[in-house]
């Protein structure tokens, strides 16, 4: 499963590089891509944060398969 989660945290930092690296755009186009922007940034948190959990679990001795995604809403409360 972990390695699973780090996949997806590859393709997600994929998609994002290639935004970011994309060309000049119009207003439209520009917010269109801030948005996903931000959609992708939330994703990865959320991967980071399953991962972090699932390492807890396991250290603790407990079953890592029991660590769940969190909504955006709780993972994006633990930034500083």
């Amino acid at each position: 499963m972990d390695q699973e989660i780090h996949r997806r945290i590859e393709e997600l930092i994929e998609e994002e590089q290639q935004l970011r690296e994309g060309g000049i755009v119009d207003n439209e186009q520009a917010e269109a891509r801030a948005r996903e922007l931000a959609r992708l940034e939330e994703q990865l948190d959320q991967c980071w944060d399953l991962l972090r959990q699932r390492r807890a679990k396991r250290r603790a001795g407990e079953d890592p398969d029991e660590a769940h995604t969190r909504p955006v809403e709780e993972v994006e409360g633990y930034r500083q």
